[in-house]
């Protein structure tokens, strides 16, 4: 259900997108003020990213800490399941840091940032699972 959700909400986001800039560029506007509105879009939408990232970020920090607190009171078996998930948390952690510094200095594609943000979210619940035992 989470999964259908989350699709269908980037599913619109994108699609809002598509027609905002398709709106944009059939407008009967001047070539500056349609740069300068394809120019505030862009700057939007990696605000949008740059917020995204810090959460995630952020979010990632406490579970990863929170995780290696209760650590201790789990099996052996699932201690070594939680390790590896800590691990991957720390890597997806690393890369959203990456990518906001990628972003800061512009060096950023999408596809970077979507795969910053996609792998990232994976970590997160993943370890929310293990902490949910």
């Amino acid at each position: 259900m989470k999964k259908a959700t989350k699709k269908l909400a980037i599913g619109t986001a994108v699609a809002a997108g598509v027609g905002y800039l398709t709106g944009i560029l059939t407008a009967p506007k001047s070539g500056k003020e349609t740069r300068k509105d394809i120019h505030d879009a862009a700057l939007k939408a990696k605000r949008e990213s740059e917020k995204k990232l810090k959460a995630l970020h952020s979010d990632l920090d406490k579970v990863i800490k929170e995780a290696k607190k209760n650590a201790s009171k789990l099996k052996a078996s699932t201690q070594k399941d939680l390790q590896a998930a800590i691990e991957a948390g720390n890597k997806a952690k690393e890369k959203t840091r990456e990518a906001l510094s990628a972003l800061h200095e512009g060096g950023s594609d999408d596809k970077d940032l979507e795969r910053a943000i996609k792998e990232a979210n994976r970590a997160l619940e993943h370890l929310k699972k293990y902490l949910a035992k």
